[in-house]
């Protein structure tokens, strides 16, 4: 199968709207979207006020996925913050690491980012996964970093690539005007429905969860999922979308095919 169901959500540390903490919650909503890749952001591990457990990996055992998490915030040694992304597909982590921001400066809390290579159905698709800062200068500070040549800029992340996450930037701004001149908003170009807020969950009217794409892909699905658990079990809801990587598959062959005669 050349088609893989992307999902992205910012968890919460999975405490829902009704300030109740519940991993396992978190994990119904994913499971319900039957996804073969997830970001996660805002994740837990060993943190006192989640339990101390390991959100990243408790979520992928309950799923049967292999997770790979990254901190991007630690507290002494054993307190860590940060995303995560989770597969059941066979997978390369290429690149983890904390974004330049203001956090050195001011109170606000260090961003990441992870990079791993997915191979669907044949194709290696560059999946990267992020949280950005919540002020537009911070936010173009990180982009300038992750559209550079040590992320996205780098050789080895080749088209098609994947680009997802909690980007605290909605349409108009100049940190998403500045995405939309590089790669395709996913949910923009999906012309069967209206492209739908993700946050707060309850009653959602920010559109700040994002999935970009570069490179040949057929949108087949995208989806904000709106149901009665979604909307409790964390403070954004999941961005889920269908992406057919097919045409790229079928150009490698015919380069291959050419490249041999």
């Amino acid at each position: 199968m050349s088609t893989a169901r992307i999902l992205s959500y910012n968890v919460h540390a999975c405490v829902g709207t009704d300030k109740k903490l519940s991993p396992e919650r978190i994990a119904r909503v994913i499971e319900s979207c039957a996804p073969d890749i997830v970001a996660l952001q805002e994740i837990d591990v060993g943190r006192p006020r989640s339990g101390r457990i390991d959100q990243a990996q408790v979520l992928a055992e309950i799923l049967g996925m292999d997770a790979h998490f990254h901190p991007s915030t630690r507290i002494g040694v054993d307190e860590h913050y940060g995303d995560a992304i989770l597969t059941r597909l066979p997978y390369t982590m290429k690149k983890m690491g904390v974004l330049p921001g203001f956090h050195d400066r001011i109170k606000v809390e260090p961003r990441g980012a992870l990079w791993a290579s997915v191979q669907v159905g044949g194709v290696e698709v560059q999946v990267v996964n992020t949280h950005l800062g919540v002020w537009p200068h911070e936010q173009m500070l990180q982009l300038s970093a992750l559209l550079g040549p040590e992320w996205l800029g780098h050789p080895d992340c080749r088209e098609p690539v994947v680009f997802l996450g909690d980007f605290n930037a909605p349409p108009g701004l100049s940190p998403y005007r500045r995405l939309a001149s590089e790669f395709v908003d996913v949910q923009k170009v999906w012309g069967e429905r209206k492209a739908k807020p993700t946050f707060p969950g309850r009653l959602p009217t920010l559109r700040i969860d994002h999935v970009w794409l570069r490179g040949r892909a057929t949108v087949q699905n995208v989806e904000v999922v709106r149901t009665p658990l979604a909307r409790v079990a964390s403070d954004h809801l999941p961005l889920v979308v269908d992406l057919d990587f097919k045409a790229h598959r079928r150009e490698n062959e015919r380069e291959a095919t050419v490249g041999a005669a």
